[in-house]
């Protein structure tokens, strides 16, 4: 393009050439879509765990060979009875290759952001700067924010706000404030009218002065304020704009036990309830068996429920209920209209869309596009 020529006449001679031979008009690199631009029909984001950098804890177990070059959350268990839940570029994530991969496949299929699991040390204590920096489960959202395509897409942080890694205090959910600014001020950043958005596992009513102080703390750094989602529960009075969850399922140490995925769904759409006050995301439990995780070759977690005959149509028809949701109950909902997908890559507890060794051709990111994506 001429550095003369205004972008809107590049694109009426685009427009006019498109006429004259019967072709699409090509979409211009870097300009602002218009009324008439075909929009995904939500901004659906996934959840992103990264248990796939660092060394497993039996690394250096000379009875436990496999573990060698473990990341942090495979198992024996999973590898021996669940090998088809292993990513096709591996187990390990921990490189700007796969991390590019990943953005490319997401972006591709209509995802349009990621929500990082972020987590405080140390419990209930002040803030420990470089044991967070250190942390690998922190990896993959810096190797991210250095990605060369990350304007693909967008990102956010959930605070993994559960035991053994609580963040307690006034004095410390503004220190968390002052740690997070650089990437709330990220251009990338996920905002929800305007403002940048946190979501918050284990959410309470204990933390409302932290989130008074997040709050003041925002404005005072030029921000417009923070949207904060609980997890679950949280109400306005104490501090939570917005709701949603990090999964739903039950029976999660309940002993083992088979359900059907439908009631999976059933339970999920059973909370989508919000209001003008308190918005919804609509979260999207993709799957979920930790049998992985479970007993001594796992993680040792006590067995629960799981639902193992999920298929990428039901997710499909999963995600039309949700814009379906989003259509018919605008009050209840974000403007942007978010849903959230439990989970990229939570391998463990079964619930992914990543493509797989069993899911080579990414049936359930073909899905996603095939609902969200705008129509041709």
């Amino acid at each position: 393009m001429s550095p003369h020529r205004h972008p809107y006449i590049e694109l009426l001679a685009c427009f006019a050439m498109a006429c004259l031979i019967g072709g699409s008009v090509p979409a211009l690199r870097g300009a602002e879509p218009t009324a008439t631009t075909p929009q995904p029909k939500a901004m659906v984001g996934a959840y992103y765990f990264d248990g796939w950098s660092g060394h497993s804890s039996r690394a250096h177990d000379p009875n436990e060979p496999w573990a060698a070059d473990a990341p942090t959350h495979l198992t024996r268990r999973m590898l021996e009875e669940y090998p088809e839940r292993e990513p096709i570029w591996g187990w390990r994530n921990d490189s700007l290759k796969i991390m590019e991969r990943q953005i490319d496949l997401a972006a591709d299929h209509a995802l349009q952001y990621f929500a990082f699991c972020w987590y405080w040390h140390d419990n209930g204590r002040a803030l420990n700067e470089e044991a967070i920096r250190n942390d690998p489960k922190h990896t993959s959202m810096e190797l991210f924010l250095q990605a060369s395509n990350r304007n693909r897409m967008k990102f956010c942080l959930l605070l993994a706000n559960h035991a053994g890694f609580e963040i307690t205090g006034a004095e410390n959910w503004r220190q968390g404030f002052e740690f997070w600014l650089p990437y709330l001020r990220n251009k990338q950043y996920l905002t929800v009218d305007g403002k940048p958005l946190i979501i918050v596992f284990g959410a309470g009513p204990e933390h409302k002065d932290g989130f008074a102080a997040m709050q003041a703390a925002a404005k005072a750094a030029g921000l417009p304020g923070l949207a904060i989602a609980g997890c679950g529960r949280g109400s306005v009075q104490d501090g939570y704009t917005h709701r949603t969850h990090y999964n739903i399922n039950e029976g999660y140490t309940a002993g083992a036990k088979e359900v059907d995925y439908a009631q999976l769904v059933a339970a999920n759409r059973a909370a989508w309830r919000g209001s003008p006050e308190q918005p919804y995301i609509p979260i999207i439990t993709a799957g979920w068996d930790k049998r992985p995780w479970e007993g001594p070759t796992g993680l040792n977690q006590a067995p629960g429920w799981y639902y193992p005959d999920r298929t990428p149509e039901q997710f499909a028809d999963f995600l039309r209920q949700a814009v379906d949701w989003l259509d018919r109950s605008p009050e209840q909902a974000t403007k942007e209209r978010i849903l959230l997908i439990y989970a990229w890559n939570e391998f463990g507890e079964g619930g992914y869309i990543a493509p797989t060794r069993g899911d080579p051709d990414g049936a359930y990111l073909k899905a996603l596009k095939s609902v969200i994506a705008p129509s041709e």
